[in-house]
């Protein structure tokens, strides 16, 4: 094959002689994988036991982050020194591709500038919405119809159901820099099974919805506070055909929106305060292991760790969880809350449903509550960043 761009060492006229793949088969990658976190933990790197692809390097004054997905890895530190000898070292090793300072990362383009980074997939926006043939269509202002309820078997099964099975797949990768999207993709995602014409048509107003802003994505300011800040919700029995209920929470890291996500319940919750409870219970475990994340990159935050619900009855029941007779039939693991709020890592508060920014995360919301949303979780506009 011939040699990739970037790659220094072949002759003019030389061709790379491929001996093994590395993405083709099972092996080759795990492999790679061992062989690349024994020589990065040779070098003096300790390998985060919360997340295997972070590693971390403590040497006097600098301090130094390496983020490996399979044979990319970015690298960020204080000391500039530090990260060329790091590229150096790898290089010797397995003959690297220098790009330089990230600006363009697994289809994520980063724009830095003096008020902060910017995140956005714009190219990979434009991606879907040309390969859908969707180009010239209307754009959408919302992610899906508002009061849009899916359920399955509903319309004429999909002849094809390959199409939206990828769509699907693409759409959850966008999620990365798109939380307003986690809603509709979590509804989507439930019907690849056996999708119908009603769940294509979703999937079609969620593409206009992207032809409309691709430029969109997450802007973190440079100047910002570690204060860890939750906010959960839940929507009682929203799937109309088993009758669970919906998660929905965000997580702040200052002024930047670090977690999120929409994920069905896993048992049916018998009242509204049940359903909030367990979306409690969800966000106090995403918090736990964000603070170990932040401890390994020496990142201060204080406890108790501010925590929003609009539903008072969940509050009391943190509180005391004999608070209702009715909930004696919840599983242990949902008193974590209870738990951690006695240890002082979280703080519960009542917060008025208008101002719950979790609950974009739980249903189809209008055009004003959308913008609002929007801006109050750091999404903005490539074309009109602050960077």
């Amino acid at each position: 094959m011939h040699p990739p761009e970037g790659y220094k060492k072949a002759s003019p006229g030389q061709l790379c002689h491929l001996k093994r793949s590395l993405y083709g088969l099972k092996q080759p990658s795990r492999q790679w994988n061992t062989e690349l976190c024994l020589k990065l933990l040779a070098y003096g790197f300790t390998q985060s036991v919360h997340d295997h692809c972070l590693f971390f390097l403590h040497s006097g004054h600098s301090f130094l982050i390496l983020v490996v997905y399979v044979d990319d890895v970015l690298i960020s530190g204080s000391d500039e020194g530090g990260i060329a000898a790091v590229k150096s070292y790898l290089d010797r090793l397995f003959t690297i591709k220098d790009l330089g300072y990230a600006k363009y990362f697994l289809g994520i383009e980063l724009a830095r500038g003096d008020k902060g980074l910017f995140l956005n997939q714009r190219k990979y926006v434009l991606d879907i919405v040309q390969d859908a043939g969707m180009l010239d269509c209307k754009p959408a202002s919302t992610p899906l119809p508002p009061g849009l309820k899916l359920v399955a078997q509903q319309g004429d099964p999909l002849p094809t159901p390959d199409k939206y099975r990828r769509l699907i797949g693409r759409l959850l990768y966008l999620n990365m820099t798109r939380p307003d999207l986690t809603y509709v993709v979590q509804q989507l995602s439930q019907f690849v099974n056996s999708p119908h014409s009603s769940h294509w048509d979703a999937d079609v107003h969620a593409i206009r919805y992207l032809k409309g802003n691709p430029s969109k994505g997450l802007f973190y300011p440079a100047s910002s506070s570690s204060c860890l800040e939750a906010y959960s919700d839940a929507d009682w029995g929203a799937c109309l055909d088993t009758r669970k209920s919906l998660t929905g929470y965000c997580v702040f890291l200052g002024q930047s929106l670090i977690a999120w996500k929409t994920k069905k319940q896993v048992t049916i919750s018998r009242s509204p305060a049940e359903a909030e409870y367990r979306a409690l219970g969800n966000t106090v475990c995403e918090l736990q292991w964000l603070s170990y994340l932040l401890h390994d990159l020496q990142v201060p935050f204080t406890t108790p760790i501010t925590f929003w619900c609009d539903n008072q009855a969940a509050l009391h029941i943190v509180e005391n969880p004999v608070f209702h007779e009715r909930t004696k039939h919840l599983e242990i693991d949902c008193h974590l809350v209870r738990n951690k709020f006695k240890d002082g890592f979280v703080l519960p508060k009542k917060i008025s449903s208008s101002l719950q920014l979790a609950d974009f995360f739980t249903k189809s919301l209008g055009v004003a509550a959308i913008v609002k949303f929007i801006s109050k979780l750091g999404i903005v506009d490539l074309h009109q960043s602050p960077a």
